[in-house]
């Protein structure tokens, strides 16, 4: 049987797939289903509207786009359905500046929840909190998931802690 996906992953190129592989990482690690695309607002904007206007249709959840540059992708699909979508800017240009403010500043009634410049980590968390809010089996992966984060930390702290042969480190 096949799976439906709940998260759609769109990028306007497939160079920015190097970037977007951690929020394929982490969807594959909560087993959340997904799918990937390349579309393009500028250079398939048809593709980009019969996707976007039948998504939520198809059982998507959450949309997770990714744009460089003009980064006009995010704010296209948000235009043309109800569905969240996370913008996710990717540094092609200006260190993704442009990205970061063409995602980011979208007029009033068109929201695109934005993560940090090539940040696809933390738009897929973002996607797996909305998608636990009606799923319980998920809710706990993502709690596991931030227990993990915090014992990261607690070991890394204990490691720093037993450095030695340094004359002035005090702890």
């Amino acid at each position: 049987m096949a799976l439906q996906p709940l998260v759609s992953i769109i990028m306007g190129s497939t160079s920015d797939l190097p970037v977007m592989q951690k929020a394929i990482d982490l969807l594959e690690q909560m087993e959340v289903p997904y799918e990937v695309h390349a579309l393009s607002a500028h250079r398939t904007p048809k593709e980009v509207e019969s996707f976007a206007t039948h998504a939520e249709e198809r059982g998507i959840k959450v949309i997770i786009a990714a744009a460089g540059m003009a980064a006009h992708l995010c704010g296209v699909i948000a235009a043309m359905t109800t569905l969240p979508v996370i913008g996710v800017p990717i540094k092609a240009t200006l260190e993704g500046m442009d990205a970061l403010l063409a995602i980011v500043q979208m007029p009033p009634g068109v929201p695109v929840a934005t993560v940090g410049i090539n940040a696809s980590l933390n738009a897929a968390l973002l996607a797996v909190q909305m998608l636990a809010l009606s799923d319980a089996s998920l809710a706990r992966k993502y709690a596991d998931y931030k227990e993990g984060l915090k014992d990261k930390i607690v070991k890394a702290n204990k490691e720093l802690s037993a450095l030695e042969g340094l004359k002035y480190k005090t702890n």
